[in-house]
């Protein structure tokens, strides 16, 4: 079965997103960093900027990886619960020296932990984070819409959701371009990493099924938040959404 077709539904695309990183977390790191040709922590550091943590403020991480976003919120002060689907994830994330110093801050300081969830199906009660924050996690899930209904339900009104991806050109010749890019250098990596040319094929796929930045304010004003709107990155091949709770 092609890819594209293994994660048309969302049963599929879970199923093989569940696969997918518990096999490349080891790697993820890197991954990261040379998908990016190393941009990915100034990305994230733009994420962060704008998203006015102030110490003692609660914020949850979502799709957390290794827990960079995480660990550098709890910096700022936050209080951060990192979540991920993976269990390697965080595990990696927990080993970490980041963690360790994390676990010793003071009851002043930021902190951070990491739990292993479904971010369709928080495991939060209603209106307890000021912030939440996500970086290539909304494209992933296998249900857009209601991974928006549950960062909604689980922030403050006022609260922030802020939003790091890849982004799904309008433009067709841009788009055309930007995905076989993509899929030439996924392609080589999973070759050399996995013996598994599919392996990253998965980002460009995900991309053709992913809304894009503006359908994603829509999907945001839809569902709560308001105001919602994006900043453009790497002329726009990327994003980072900040929207607000209503």
């Amino acid at each position: 079965m092609r890819l594209r077709d293994r994660i048309r539904t969302p049963e599929g695309k879970s199923l093989y997103v569940r696969a997918l990183f518990a096999k490349i977390a080891d790697r993820y790191d890197f991954i990261t960093v040379a998908l990016s040709y190393g941009q990915d922590r100034r990305w994230k550091k733009r994420l962060i900027a704008r998203a006015s943590v102030v110490d003692g403020r609660r914020a949850l991480d979502l799709a957390t990886g290794t827990g960079d976003i995480a660990f550098a919120l709890a910096d700022r002060g936050a209080r951060v619960v990192g979540l991920d689907i993976t269990p390697r994830m965080i595990d990696l994330a927990r080993a970490k020296p980041d963690a360790r110093r994390a676990e010793r801050a003071g009851p002043s300081s930021g902190s951070a932990r990491f739990l292993v969830g479904d971010m369709i199906a928080l495991p939060f009660a209603d209106q307890v984070f000021d912030v939440v924050t996500t970086g290539y996690g909304l494209r992933n899930v296998p249900d857009l819409a209601l991974a928006i209904t549950e960062i909604h339900r689980v922030l403050r009104p006022g609260g922030q959701l802020l939003s790091l991806d890849f982004n799904r050109p309008s433009n067709p010749l841009v788009r055309s371009a930007y995905l076989s890019y993509l899929t030439a250098v996924g392609a080589a990596l999973g070759w050399v990493l996995h013996r598994d040319p599919d392996t990253y094929r998965y980002i460009p796929a995900s991309i053709r099924q992913y809304p894009g930045a503006d359908a994603l304010v829509r999907m945001l004003g839809d569902r709560g938040f308001s105001p919602a709107g994006y900043q453009r990155v790497l002329g726009g091949l990327m994003a980072i959404h900040h929207a607000v709770r209503s």
